[in-house]
């Protein structure tokens, strides 16, 4: 029988996975400077958890969690996003309290799961970076947490983005506008997709969410929540644009855009991807503000802002843009060595390398010299050492610079005691 792996997943192999490290690399050292630390929360929560935060009537709670009972009859979900697990973290442990830095702020980075039809760049387990602050209501926590955004993707050689935010205002302006979307969609509700007359009286909002054709062409006329906005939502958005301006950062307004979840008030943002081949995956990373939800998980009002962003779609970017990232596997020592006899002296050269902090590889295999070298080109060896019987009998190994081509024949006692010291002799005509 061949196994093979669930529907909807990936096996990440070497050659892939070294990829995946220098995307997360970049968002590491890109957030430091930023002042985010690095937070992690478990894969799995209480139902609860979810349900309250993302929302009942969103696609995510009742069609695509992984949720289940387990022994103890008690209700748990493999998480489907990361911001409900880092609220719930946050007021669970207190990182509100004073002692506290003001914001708060953290990233993550791990897998999400959610059950739904697999296709390309959207899996059942999938992965996301973003990044949580909380404690700020100033708009400029909204623009430098976009910026930041915009500069990773720069920094991965990233070129064809553009930044489109909306606002979804705050309480006030949902239940003016809500009113309006009804008002507004109701005669048309025979129309509509089966979902959206579900949706129309529970939660309209997700209408304009919808990707069916149906739903589309009442969507497109619908009324804009912008022009419902109350007086502080609309000075907070304004004041949004304001700063985007003073920074020169393009961007584009879109009044329908609403996000698939329901904790969203006031800034709303999407990073979409113009590289050809991506269509419906054209969204790269995507957040906004939330205000209510501190609250909502039982902690005190705290205002929220965040984002996250998929690794596999990133991936198809950097693909689609033609993006080649740098190889990081170059060794710098390969040891071949020739004959049964060589074997425990290769291997005490070769640790003697790697104990000097240098990185070193050697023939496990048995195989033939012109093999052997075949694969320190492969790995791309700065230094090849050969030990063959005659060398040892002499207490000597030959080592070759292969940048230069340069060779001399070294004592092992010399390896053993200064390796640093051959090297830097051997590299310094690079």
């Amino acid at each position: 029988m061949s196994y093979q792996r669930p529907k909807g997943t990936n096996d990440i192999l070497p050659g892939e996975s070294e990829k995946w490290q220098f995307v997360e690399e970049t968002a590491r050292l890109l957030f430091k400077d930023y002042q985010y630390s690095e937070i992690r929360t478990p894969m799995f929560e209480h139902y609860e958890v979810i349900a309250r935060s993302v929302g009942d009537t969103t696609d995510i709670v009742s069609k695509e969690m992984y949720d289940f009972y387990d022994k103890g009859e008690r209700h748990v979900t493999l998480r489907p996003e990361g911001t409900a697990p880092i609220v719930r973290s946050y007021v669970e442990n207190k990182l509100f309290g004073p002692e506290h830095a003001k914001p708060y702020k953290v990233y993550y980075t791990g897998p999400m799961f959610r059950y739904e039809r697999p296709q390309k760049g959207r899996l059942r387990q999938f992965h996301q970076i973003g990044v949580e602050a909380f404690g700020s209501e100033n708009p400029a926590t909204d623009v430098e947490t976009m910026v930041m955004a915009m500069e990773f993707f720069k920094q991965l050689g990233i070129e064809e983005i553009r930044l489109v935010i909306n606002s979804l205002g705050d309480k006030e302006t949902r239940q003016n506008y809500r009113q309006a979307l009804i008002d507004y969609l109701e005669p048309h509700e025979a129309e509509l997709s089966e979902d959206s007359k579900r949706r129309l009286h529970e939660n309209p909002l997700r209408v304009l969410d919808s990707k069916d054709k149906r739903d589309k062409q009442f969507v497109a006329d619908a009324p804009s929540i912008l022009d419902y906005l109350s007086e502080s939502a609309k000075k907070h958005f304004e004041e949004v644009v304001k700063m985007l301006d003073a920074l020169n950062v393009p961007y584009e307004i879109d009044t329908n855009m609403v996000r698939g979840l329901d904790y969203y008030t006031h800034t709303i943002f999407e990073i979409m991807s113009d590289a050809k081949g991506m269509g419906a995956q054209s969204t790269i990373c995507a957040g906004g503000r939330y205000n209510q939800l501190v609250e909502d998980l039982g902690g005190p009002e705290t205002p929220g802002f965040g984002f996250a962003m998929g690794i596999e779609r990133i991936l198809l970017v950097l693909d689609a843009e033609g993006v080649v990232l740098p190889e990081f596997n170059q060794v710098d020592a390969y040891v071949v060595n020739l004959g049964e006899t060589t074997n425990i002296e290769a291997l005490k050269v070769v640790q003697a390398i790697r104990n000097a902090g240098f990185s070193a590889d050697r023939d496990v295999m048995n195989r033939k010299a012109k093999a052997q070298f075949k694969t320190a080109d492969k790995e791309n060896a700065t230094l090849v050492f050969t030990l063959g019987e005659d060398e040892l009998a002499a207490g000597m190994i030959n080592v070759k610079a292969m940048a230069t081509r340069e060779e001399k024949r070294v004592s092992l006692a010399d390896v053993y005691e200064s390796f640093a010291t051959i090297y830097d002799e051997m590299t310094k005509g690079e």
